[in-house]
């Protein structure tokens, strides 16, 4: 027996993008409820870093003085090669309202969001329900949801595991697939992905420091590997090392969900070992003793976008839709406009009696905009201004730069670098 409810938006996955667009949603007076497949939020320290314009976004939603609170700012993103820096991107340049970058937790970031849609009595976040099915009957979207509970096998010494408890169907205005690199809404939906270049696994490390770490991010080219630094607050950082094949096993792109490190009995010397051989290697000039490693992991990324980004009444936002390297941090943010811009159709839509098809001309603009991201239809290019070592490296510095739309193009042309669409009709950048 299924138990039914009324709900005008489902969110699935209540990340960044899923909490945020929520958010958007409550703002405009909308009913939502967001299910994911986990117990509770994200409790390790993801590092995120919150682009120009991603700030102003948020200042917009009311957000700003709280965030700034819990980040890490950053005005500079160097490029190095061994103990040689070759290029800069200063933010203090831009013409932006916050020009520079805000690194925090992912997890404090997910906390905030969560804090703010508890205001709203429209809005409920159901951890342990997942997605099992969608039908669209008679202008809805009839979800199916499992609710998960924690069973015990074995009689001496139990394990623990997820089972479904029980089913449950929403009957939804329109649903947001907001799940991740691996969205069910996704794939129950049919759609594909397009490819741009091979995928890349990196050896993700958050660790403590001796003295103060620099306060930049920085970028680091090393033989056919990129890699990046981000400070974090205190002496904190977190390095992601790109590497073949991963180190420790499967790779991952799971969120840690308890508030603990587990030991992994030895394991901890060959992290240590391991670390220390990348930074040896590839950051030099990085001079801090690394006291204490947080947590690390090896995580695989694809550049990729969805050939749609939905159809009818089923929509997807950020990484969900795409993926790109994680040195950018592009996805995410770019996630977080795609997000605010869906709920403020759904409002026209719901409130306004505007056309469903202006989600088909949303979904058709964000396309074209990933695939020249992406470098599927646009090409990096080096103007007059490149030095050597950018228009040589271009290739690999366009995932790295930590912007998007106008922003993007700003910095880029600080490297002497320059988006061309590689056919005659132009593009947009993300917003």
């Amino acid at each position: 027996m299924f138990r039914e409810h009324e709900i005008e938006v489902l969110i699935t996955g209540a990340g960044p993008v899923g909490l945020f667009t929520a958010l958007a949603l409550a703002e405009n007076g909308i009913q939502v409820e967001i299910i994911d497949a986990e117990w509770r939020a994200a409790a390790q320290s993801y590092a995120c870093a919150l682009h120009p314009r991603t700030l102003e976004l948020l200042d917009r939603r009311g957000l700003g003085s709280e965030v700034f609170k819990i980040g890490r700012r950053i005005d500079t993103v160097g490029f190095y090669d061994g103990h040689t820096r070759h290029a800069e991107l200063r933010f203090a340049d831009l013409n932006a309202a916050f020009p520079f970058l805000l690194v925090l937790p992912q997890c404090a970031f997910e906390r905030l969001l969560e804090d703010h849609l508890s205001k709203y009595d429209r809005v409920r976040v159901e951890w342990n329900h997942r997605l099992s099915n969608l039908e669209f009957v008679d202008g809805r979207v009839v979800a199916t949801l499992d609710k998960l509970a924690e069973t015990a096998k074995g009689y001496i010494v139990p394990t623990f595991e997820w089972a479904v408890e029980k089913s449950l169907r929403a009957n939804a205005s329109y649903v947001l697939g907001t799940d991740g690199h691996d969205s069910l809404v996704r794939r129950l939906m049919g759609i594909d992905y397009e490819y741009a270049g091979e995928s890349a696994t990196f050896a993700v490390f958050e660790c403590e420091c001796s003295g103060e770490v620099p306060n930049e991010a920085r970028i680091v080219l090393h033989g056919t590997t990129v890699n990046g630094f981000w400070p974090l607050l205190g002496n904190r950082c977190r390095w992601s090392f790109q590497i073949s094949p991963p180190r420790l096993g499967d790779d991952s792109h799971e969120k840690e969900r308890t508030a603990f490190v587990i030991e992994r009995d030895g394991l901890d010397d060959d992290v240590r070992q391991a670390l220390q051989t990348f930074l040896r290697e590839r950051a030099p000039w990085f001079e801090n003793e690394i006291l204490e490693i947080d947590w690390s992991v090896d995580v695989q990324f694809e550049n990729r976008v969805a050939k749609r980004f939905g159809s009818d009444r089923c929509w997807l936002a950020g990484d969900s839709a795409h993926q790109t390297s994680p040195l950018g941090m592009q996805s995410m943010n770019v996630g977080l406009f795609e997000g605010d811009a869906i709920a403020g159709l759904l409002k026209k839509i719901l409130r306004e009696d505007a056309p469903i098809d202006v989600l088909e001309a949303f979904g058709e603009e964000r396309l074209r905009d990933w695939q020249r991201l992406l470098g599927i239809t646009a090409n990096l290019e080096a103007t007059e201004g490149a030095s050597a070592w950018c228009a040589a490296n271009r290739a690999k510095i366009l995932s790295c730069v930590p912007a998007s739309g106008i922003h993007l193009e700003a910095l880029l042309r600080q490297l002497g670098l320059s988006i061309r669409p590689s056919f005659s009709k132009p593009a947009a950048l993300p917003v």
